[in-house]
């Protein structure tokens, strides 16, 4: 991967819909089952929106009933970080990109084996990309896979 500048703010706002920067920069969450990815069921990974870095595969992915995208564990894990959020009444772990510090979502421990993680994320944080467009679009490496 090429060396990471983070965009600027303005750039960020430009760059981004409204939700994805609300999102990502502001944590903010979108609607449950309203919401791109929570019931994509194809075969490929999820970058993040403002860097690109990948975060998770469709292979780790599984149908939480939460209406959000969730996971088992990162695709590659030294790209997400995690941090305690106080936000509400209650100590959360939030996920963050690494190189974008971009919030992604935040990580339970009532996920299913192998890992009983549920890395539950919004898809407004994320960009999915198809199996078949991993090698066009800088990602081949992730190819075998699947």
């Amino acid at each position: 991967m090429t060396i990471f500048t983070k965009p600027s703010d303005s750039e960020l706002r430009q760059r981004l819909t409204a939700e994805q920067y609300q999102v990502t920069q502001h944590e903010g969450t979108e609607p449950p089952f309203r919401n791109e990815y929570w019931d994509n069921k194809h075969p490929g990974i999820y970058v993040d929106i403002v860097s690109g870095e990948p975060l998770f595969s469709s292979l780790d992915k599984y149908d939480s009933g939460t209406g959000w995208p969730s996971f088992t564990r990162p695709l590659e894990p030294e790209n997400v970080s995690e941090k305690t959020d106080g936000s509400l009444f209650f100590a959360r772990t939030e996920v963050r990109s690494k190189r974008a510090d971009s919030h992604l979502g935040h990580v339970f421990t009532d996920g299913p084996r192998p890992t009983g993680l549920r890395y539950c994320m919004n898809s407004a944080s994320m960009r999915f990309i198809p199996a078949q467009n991993l090698e066009a679009e800088g990602y081949g490496q992730y190819l075998s896979l699947f």
